[in-house]
Formats: structure tokens, sequence, C-alpha cells
């Protein structure tokens, strides 16, 4: 086993886990955030985070670099977000009619991204399936074409994918969904010859840890629109982190429809999506057309939420956000290649995606990945005061902040490197953890 000495206390965390799994199903309420993600020995229960850092109910304290899944692109606790909220609670949550919050918010996300119309709502599940329903309505076609290396998960009435967790879905739905693959426009033409006149809408990330081939973004935007179906792009993760304007705007595209959630309310609860009038406008009232039920959620305008999102899109205008996601994600990436490469760990270990959306990859002795050395990189990275499912920055994550995470990556590394050695089961007490399954957020 590694050096037990410098292994914190979890006693607490590990006595609540057993009472969170009594009460809530899976122990907590997103999937990534699951016991089955994280070591059996080492699972951090949070009660407070502040700008890059949290604390543990045991009161260890991490740096952090899931950051809330990506919501969190501010920072913990982040003043001027917090304070809007606080100032709009004072004068109420929820009305009756629509609020003038509600229009200022519209008009100041609007004019950072793009776009004629928006709706927002809590979570990019319901607005992804907004936009597939408005796709349908709008196009008169069934069949949505998504991308199979882009795993979406949805409330279940669209695309269950290849995921084991598509119970409850009926098959009538799961038929109407195809896939094709990601820079691979043949396989995207290949749907369009399938099903001729009978796809809604072409569904897909702008890109997540591999980046798009030169021109398979524009080609592919352009084949959909020959074909008759929309573009809806999910900007969850990209938005507020590639660009200002998202993907959108760093690729220069031309989407029908655009998602938007996680770091637009910097933790707080808000999405939002946004598209070309007249196919939004189907959700509202001016048009002769049957009217699409679109969004309508009770707490879709509640507004400290989008008090929240006016911040941080004031933040954006007015600090250079993005630039320093970029600038310091490179500087910790390089910092932990160089430390890879002293190790000897090439093609063991690897950061690979954009600097501002960095993510790793494990891979045992034969360099094949591996869930089993993921799961000893997170413990020994917990072992030393690093929360890292990711290694996503925020705008929080300054020099000192990230050198001090490439020298504990170090320490976590060399064991790394005598697992591969001796075997990981003699450094890993317990199971491995589950392979990643994104957007269950």
């Amino acid at each position: 086993m590694a050096d037990e000495g410098k292994k914190p206390s979890f006693d607490r965390s590990l006595a609540l886990t057993e009472r969170l799994h009594r009460l809530i199903p899976g122990g907590a309420h997103t999937y990534a955030k699951g016991d089955d993600q994280y070591p059996a020995d080492t699972p951090p229960i949070l009660v407070r985070g502040e700008g890059a850092r949290v604390w543990d109910v045991d009161g260890n304290e991490m740096l952090e670099y899931g950051m809330g899944l990506r919501a969190v692109s501010l920072g913990h606790a982040f003043a001027a977000v917090n304070d809007a909220a606080a100032r709009q609670m004072r004068h109420g949550s929820n009305f009756s009619r629509p609020a003038l919050l509600e229009l200022e918010s519209a008009e100041a996300l609007l004019d950072l991204v793009g776009g004629d119309m928006v709706k927002f709502a809590k979570n990019g599940s319901d607005v992804m399936n907004a936009a597939v329903r408005l796709a349908r309505a709008f196009t008169g076609r069934d069949r949505v074409a998504i991308c199979a290396d882009h795993p979406f998960f949805s409330t279940g009435d669209w695309f269950i994918g290849t995921t084991p967790m598509g119970a409850g879905v009926p098959q009538a739905v799961t038929d109407l969904t195809h896939s094709f693959r990601y820079n691979d426009l043949a396989s995207v033409e290949a749907l369009f010859d399938a099903y001729p006149g009978q796809i809604a809408a072409v569904v897909l990330e702008a890109e997540t840890s591999t980046p798009p081939a030169p021109g398979f973004l524009d080609s592919l935007t352009t084949l959909s629109r020959r074909n008759g179906a929309l573009v809806v792009l999910d900007e969850m993760i990209t938005g507020f982190r590639w660009h200002n304007g998202g993907a959108r705007a760093f690729h220069r595209l031309d989407p029908d429809l655009v998602a938007y959630g996680k770091a637009l309310g910097n933790g707080f609860a808000v999405s939002a999506l946004v598209g070309r009038r007249e196919i939004m406008e189907l959700g509202g009232l001016r048009h002769k057309r049957p009217r699409v039920f679109l969004l309508s959620t009770t707490h879709g305008a509640e507004a400290p939420a989008l008090a929240a999102a006016c911040a941080v899109v004031r933040t954006y205008q007015e600090q250079p956000v993005v630039e320093t996601l970029w600038r310091q994600g490179q500087r910790l990436a390089d910092g932990i290649r160089r430390t890879v490469a002293s190790a000897g760990l090439d093609g063991y270990f690897e950061v690979v995606g954009r600097p501002c959306n960095l993510v790793y990859v494990a891979r045992d002795a034969e360099r094949q990945p591996s869930q089993a050395f993921r799961t000893l990189f997170l413990r020994e990275t917990l072992r030393r005061g690093l929360l890292a499912p990711s290694l996503v920055v925020s705008y929080a994550h300054d020099d000192a902040i990230v050198d001090a995470t490439v020298e504990r990556v170090a320490e976590a590394l060399a064991v790394y490197k005598r697992a591969l050695e001796d075997g990981v089961e003699r450094y890993l007490p317990g199971r491995s953890v589950q392979p990643v399954m994104r957007r269950l957020n």
C-alpha cells in the first residue's frame, strides 16, 4: 500500500455517505457526483467553497478542478454573482406575471452570445428537449440525428444513446433517434440518404476533447440545411468557456438553435435556449401555426437565478474571464505534461482537450485506458488536497494554485508509476470507479 501517513481523514464523509444512500437513490442528485465516480475510501462530502477551494465535512481543504461539473467558471461564491442574487431575493423570487428582470436577462444574454430570442429554464435537459420539439414542429418531421461521440442524456423523450440507463424510454421513441460520428461527414450523409425528408434536426456539441476537423462543422451545417434539417448546438460546456459567444462564435458557426447552461449562472440553476425568431416563435403567440409547448416551467424565470446570470454576463463583458481560462489551463497543462515526461509516464497519463476545458486519460501498463488507474489517480490526488475529476480551471485558479496543483500531481504520479511497475491492486483498495457518464446533470 502507498504511504498511509499522508492520508487525511474521510471518516465523517464515509458515515454520511451511508445516510445519503438511505434517503437519495444513488446517494447524489447528479450521476457524475455519485460514489461510483470516486474511490471507495475517499468520497468527500462538501460543505462550502470559495474561489478555487472547497472544504469537506472532515475539515479537509482541497483545490478543486471539477468546478461544479464545469458550472462554476468564475469560482465558488463569486461576490458579484452572489450579491446580485441576494439583492433580488429581497425583492422576491417568483411572480404571477413576467418581471422586468426577464427582459433585462434576455437582452443581456443575447447581446453576449447572439441570436434572436431566448427562453430560460433550469437545466440542460429542459432546453435540449425543447430544441428537439421545436425542430420537429418547425420541419414537420419526427426523426433526429445525434452525434454518437457526444453521449447526450435527456429526460427520456428523445435520446438514450448507448447508455445502459435507457429503461423507461419507449421503443417507438428510440426508433426515431439515429446517430452519426463526429468528424465523419459521410455518416451524416448516410442518415439523410437512409431517411430522406424525415430528419428534423442534427444535434451535437461543437467539440469536446477532440477538435473539429477542418471544414467539418461548416459542411455539416450546409448538408443539414440542404436536406431541410435544423442544426441544434449543445453549448452546455463550450458556452462561457471557449469564447464570450461560446463555440458558436469561436468556430464561426450558424446553428438554428443553441442551448446554454452550466456556467451561465456560475452555479445558480439557469439554462437557456437561444434561436432564430421564426423557429422560437412557434412556442409563442404571434403566429398562426399550431403552438409548440416549448417550455413552461414554474421556476424557469426564477428571479435570483436570472439576476445571477446577468451578473455573470456583465463579468464576462468587463473582465478577461475567457482569456484567463485559456491562459491558466495552458499553464496547468504545460506543468503536468512536464511532470509526466520527467517521470517517464508519456503514454500512460495524458492531459487532453482545450486549455479552457482540460480532462485527463489514465492508462495501464499496456497503455490502454484504465478505470483502475483513473481511480488510483483520483485517490492519490484527494489524499494530497486535490479534487480533480477533471482538470477544468476557473477564473479563480491563479498562478500559485496552478503551480501547487502541478506539485501535488507530481506526487500522485510517483505512486502511479510504482503501480505500473508493481500492479495497481497493490496501491488501490476497493473497487474502481465507473466510466464517466456525461450529460446526466
